[in-house]
This record gives C-alpha cells, sequence and structure tokens, in this order.
C-alpha cells in the first residue's frame, strides 16, 4: 500500500499540474478521479481500502485523498480556478474483475448508490466545483466505456440523483450524442450540461452543427469503439472508426488537385460513400452506381437490431452528404464492364463489398443468411441455430432472443469471437456476458454436419449430436466481391479496388481505406 508521504507527495503533484494549467491560460480542471477505479476511486471504495490509517475505515477517511487534493489545487491556483470531478456514484461491481449487466439484480460490491451521494455531498463540501457523472468501474467497464449494446444516455437517471442531493452544476456524458435527448436531460433538471466525448472524434463540428439547426449533417458516432478504446487499448492510438482525420488532421488534411477528374464509384456502401465524399470535398467530380435502392451496403443489415441504430444513422449520413456535395448518384444500377469502358471516365473505383459465405446442409429452404433473417427477408421461427460465434452471428442472437426466440450459437473453434479482433474489451467482454444473460445456447468446439428434418446435427469431442430448429442462421463471414474489377483490372490504367472487396474486414477499415485512395487521387 502507499505510505502517507507518497500520498502526499502524490496530492503535491496534482497541485502542481494544475498550476502549470493554470499558467498554460487553462480556467480549470477536472479531475478523473472519483470514479471507474482509478488511484482515487480505489481509496474510496471500501471493497479496495483495506487501510487502519487516516485513508481508510469510514467514507470520510476513504475520500481524504480525493479532499486534499481540491485543496491543494485550490491552494495553490486560487479559489476561482475551477476543480471539476469525474464521479461515479455505482461502481456496478459483482465480484472481483465481475461487472454487472442493464437490468441484471445483483449485489453491489463496489459503491453502492446511497454511499455514492452521501460522497457527491462532501465532494461537494471539500470544494469541487461540478460532479460529471457516470457509473462503473474497470470491473465493470462496458458501462465507463459503453458500447452500442448499453442504450443511449445510460447515466441520466443517477446523474438526476446527484443533482437533487448537491447544489453545483452536474455534467452529464454517456451516449449523449441525440441532441433531442440532450436537450430533455437539461430541461427536465437531469443535469446541467452535456459532456461529448466520442461524439467528437466523429464530428468536431458537432457542436457549431447543432447550434444551426443542421442536425442532419452531424456524423454519428457508432458507440464501436474500434478507432477509440479499441486503439487506445491495443496501439496506444487515439483514432475514429468514422472519421479518418480524427486526431491525424494534418496528415490527413484534404490534399489539393491539379485538375478534377471524372471518377465513376462503384458500390454505395460505406466504402464507396467515402470515397465519393472526399473526392467531391477536393473538387472532383464522383459518379456513384449503387445496385440496389438504399446506400449503406452491410450497414443495413447490420444495423438492424435495435442496439445498432447508429449503423442505419451512418447510412443516412452518407446519403444526406451525397445530396450536400452534389454527388451524381444511379441507384438500382448494376454496372457492367460495358458501362464503364464507355462511359469517359478519368479514374474507376471499384468498392463492390462483399457477400456472406453459404454452403448447404440439406434441406436448404430453411437455412439462411445473416443479412437475410436482420433485413427481415426471412423468417427463423421460434427455434433457431446460428452457425458461426463471430460477431455478426453473436449480434444475430442477441437481436433473436430479445425479439423472444430461442437460439442456439455453434461455433467450430474453442471460443466465441475467436477471429477478426482486436475487438475494444468493454465491447467483447459484455457481448460474450449479454448472450448466456439472453438466454442464448452455446456450444464451442463443434463441427456441424448437416440440417435435415427440422434436426442440425453436429459433432462435438468425436461424439455426433442433433438440435431441433425451425431454421439454420449461416454467420460464417463474407467473401469479397470483386469479379467486375478482374474483368477490368488489365485494361483501365487509373483503377482501385477498396474496402471489403479488396479485404473482407469492419466499418472502420473500410472507411480509412476509402478516404486514404480518395484523397491522394490527383
Amino acid at each position: 500500500e502507499l505510505t502517507v508521504d507518497e500520498i502526499h507527495k502524490i496530492v503535491k503533484s496534482f497541485g502542481l499540474g494544475a498550476y502549470n494549467a493554470k499558467r498554460a491560460g487553462f480556467d480549470g480542471v477536472q479531475i478523473h478521479a472519483v470514479h471507474e477505479g482509478y488511484l482515487l476511486d480505489q481509496f474510496a471504495i471500501s471493497m479496495f481500502n483495506h487501510r487502519t490509517d487516516e485513508y481508510g475505515g469510514c467514507l470520510q477517511n476513504r475520500l481524504r485523498f480525493a479532499k486534499e487534493v481540491v485543496e491543494e489545487i485550490k491552494a495553490r491556483c486560487g479559489q476561482d480556478f475551477v476543480v471539476t470531478l469525474r464521479f461515479s456514484p455505482k461502481s456496478m461491481i459483482k465480484d472481483w474483475r465481475v461487472g454487472a449487466l442493464p437490468g441484471e439484480e445483483f449485489t453491489e460490491m463496489g459503491r453502492d448508490l446511497p454511499e455514492g451521494i452521501e460522497a457527491a455531498k462532501l465532494l461537494v463540501k471539500y470544494g469541487y466545483d461540478a460532479l460529471d457523472v457516470d457509473v462503473g468501474s474497470y470491473d465493470a467497464w462496458w458501462w465507463s466505456h459503453p458500447p452500442m449494446y448499453q442504450e443511449k444516455g445510460l447515466y441520466r437517471a443517477y446523474a438526476k440523483l446527484v443533482k437533487d442531493a448537491v447544489d453545483v452544476p452536474v455534467i452529464l456524458a454517456g451516449r449523449m450524442d441525440n441532441p433531442d435527448m440532450a436537450l430533455a436531460s437539461l430541461e427536465n433538471g437531469d443535469c446541467d450540461i452535456i459532456s461529448l466525448g466520442r461524439p467528437l472524434l466523429a464530428d468536431p463540428d458537432y457542436v457549431k452543427k447543432l447550434r444551426c439547426g443542421k442536425t442532419d449533417e452531424i456524423r454519428p458516432c457508432i458507440s464501436c469503439q474500434e478507432g477509440c478504446m479499441g486503439r487506445i487499448q491495443n496501439y496506444s492510438m487515439l483514432n475514429c472508426a468514422v472519421n479518418p482525420q480524427a486526431c491525424k488532421e494534418g496528415p490527413n488534411a484534404y490534399r489539393p488537385i491539379f485538375r478534377s477528374r471524372k471518377v465513376m464509384v462503384i458500390g454505395g456502401g460505406v466504402a464507396g460513400c467515402e470515397a465519393a465524399r472526399v473526392l467531391a470535398i477536393r473538387g472532383h467530380k464522383p459518379v456513384l452506381f449503387e445496385k440496389t435502392g438504399v446506400l449503406g451496403g452491410n450497414l443495413i443489415p447490420g444495423g438492424a437490431p435495435s442496439f445498432k441504430e447508429d449503423d442505419i444513422a451512418l447510412a443516412k449520413w452518407y446519403a444526406r452528404q451525397m445530396e450536400l456535395l452534389g454527388v451524381e448518384v444511379h441507384m438500382n444500377t448494376e454496372v457492367t464492364k460495358e458501362m464503364v469502358l464507355s462511359g469517359g471516365y478519368d479514374t474507376v473505383i471499384v468498392a463492390t463489398g462483399s457477400t456472406p459465405k453459404v454452403f448447404s446442409l440439406g434441406d436448404d429452404e430453411k437455412v439462411y443468411t445473416a443479412a437475410d433473417v436482420l433485413t427481415g427477408a426471412k423468417d427463423p421461427g421460434e427455434t433457431t441455430v446460428i452457425v458461426g460465434g463471430g460477431l455478426v452471428g453473436l449480434e444475430l442472437a442477441l437481436d433473436l432472443a430479445e425479439k423472444g426466440k430461442k437460439v442456439t450459437v455453434v461455433e467450430a473453434m474453442d471460443k466465441l469471437l475467436a477471429v477478426n479482433g482486436p475487438i475494444c474489451s468493454a465491447n467483447k467482454e459484455m457481448l460474450l456476458e449479454m448472450v448466456p444473460f439472453k438466454g442464448v445456447n452455446v456450444v464451442c468446439s463443434a463441427r456441424v454436419k448437416g440440417y435435415t428434418g427440422g434436426q442440425l446435427s453436429y459433432e462435438k469431442d468425436g461424439e455426433n449430436h442433433s438440435i431441433p430448429a425451425d431454421s439454420v442462421i449461416l454467420a460464417v463471414g463474407y467473401c469479397e466481391e470483386k469479379t467486375l474489377y478482374e474483368e477490368l483490372q488489365y485494361e483501365i490504367p487509373d483503377i482501385y479496388l477498396l474496402g471489403d472487396a479488396k479485404n473482407v474486414s469492419n466499418i472502420m477499415y473500410a472507411i480509412w481505406d476509402a478516404f486514404e485512395v480518395a484523397n491522394h487521387i490527383d
């Protein structure tokens, strides 16, 4: 454990850091802090703090560290120097390294709400000028870093409890990117200030657009955490899946062009739309062709579950961008080799996406792809088996279970989400916990053999088994669709293959790939 002298040294360092911030021109600082299981929170929570000196025991003692920090900052910087605190009134901890799920009944092992409200009052008494409210901890970090499986505005009720208990401003974050919801929270007294983090990575001009009423122009954060939390965790980098310029504003600035090119963009998924958007901004003349009646590609089936609404919002945002930028768009048009060769284009971009992998199991009339079920083209019945325990399979399983279906996932690997990583741990861990919580049955290390007579047969550990099912849903990956590119690659000098058509991946890499290519066509 820390010695008292070490605690005092850390307190002095907080004061020095704040003093340097003031010298640099900042009006205040936020202590990050009595939340999420960081050092000050470890002192504040009795589950972690077993000290027997003045920093352990009663709540006041456990908050002494946080008290001394604000007192030191005020002493160094003046009483008018603003010091806010990120604060969690509830930890959502079931046990060591085990977090609770939304709607789950559990015994709080960390800070419960009664103690949280008392702590809020004490922290304000000690001198903190505002409380920035969330809930959770690293033992339950899908609360502190909410993925799309958490509802929007998930901290609102907790912020309201804190606001009713203290007389300083309450700040509220946590998937508050819906402007109507955020305004309602201000008007009904949930909070005084809305805090945005990830949405400002997705669109740094969010507030400007909101102020002017251009909410349909705000690029949505899809809460995938691939570019932000996932990149921080795995690569010590901060980026954004939907905004390739986030934290790379200099290297990824829009490049000037030498002459305007007429560019044919084949495919209206995220890669094609992103390429057309960037080309139009730079001054080229993209012409976009989409074989279906809607832009978005795999965003459309991927966004079908209720918790993936922002995928649909991203598709709508791209459609709106095409309108605003005056991009010529041809819907319900399947491009042929002859159309490309006779079109008089300077450059051709092929972003024809991918197609689901399928194979025969026997009674194939009741064997569907995940996309077919997600879009409502096929009805899986009341009992279904999903073959494939990757991200698509598990999100589909969760969606169907929430609709009351009986779902079994059969996976060939020895665990779920075994390939195509890394995935941000908050997302991955929450999804893996939600699947059994919602009643989905899982069979790993299993080889599917066939589906006949309403029974899916599989082999596991050398033994044959079967599962009754109204249908079987294949979620075993996608294949690149690059037939058109292969027909054209030796006939057109300036041709590019983008997104899933080049390499099946995720939304982030499709967008980044498209941006990189479209920003370097001169």
